[in-house]
């Protein structure tokens, strides 16, 4: 583990002012956390997880002999929230959860903090669904069957289709 203070913020990644570790020839004890690296969960922008001058913990993964860096994470300090679901539920277990992004094959669902899993357009409620807009909009609360988890890919499969109450709630204007 490695401690520091955020020194900037970029669209890329965090660079991290190490308090120890592999020296630098222009910049002494910098880290970079990358983007994946931040957080386990969705985040637009890396500032939203930190702000440059906060104190942090990572776990060092390498070092970059290319750009003379420690590579760190800031979400290995954390357990993983996919395992963790993965551990207490199991195939075939119906779910609510919230709409969380539309993509031309589907609909992905946050079902816990840092879980969410991907609704596949053919799995979506409704007549021969061809648009995910057609049956959800982000936002939307809708129950879920688990059938699909992949570990080592952190993925899962949903589908609205097979849930008993798969319609998203009703409207109100």
């Amino acid at each position: 583990m490695l401690s520091g203070t955020v020194a900037a913020i970029e669209r890329f990644g965090v660079f991290v002012a190490l308090d120890e570790g592999p020296a630098h020839p222009v910049f002494p004890g910098v880290g970079f956390i990358s983007v994946p690296e931040l957080s386990w969960q969705r985040f637009d922008a890396p500032s939203d997880v930190v702000r440059v001058g906060q104190r942090v913990s990572c776990e060092f993964l390498q070092f970059d002999t290319w750009n003379l860096e420690a590579r760190l994470s800031l979400r290995a300090m954390r357990p993983d929230p996919f395992q963790a679901f993965a551990d207490r539920v199991p195939v075939g277990r119906e779910l609510r959860g919230r709409v969380t992004e539309l993509v031309p094959f589907g609909a992905f669902v946050e079902l816990a903090d840092g879980v969410e899993g991907l609704v596949h357009v053919r799995e979506l409620a409704g007549p021969s669904v061809e648009d995910p807009a057609e049956a959800v909009r982000v936002g939307d609360e809708v129950t879920v069957v688990v059938t699909e988890i992949d570990r080592e890919r952190r993925r899962l499969g949903l589908s609205q289709r097979r849930a008993a109450g798969g319609a998203p709630a009703p409207r109100t204007v």
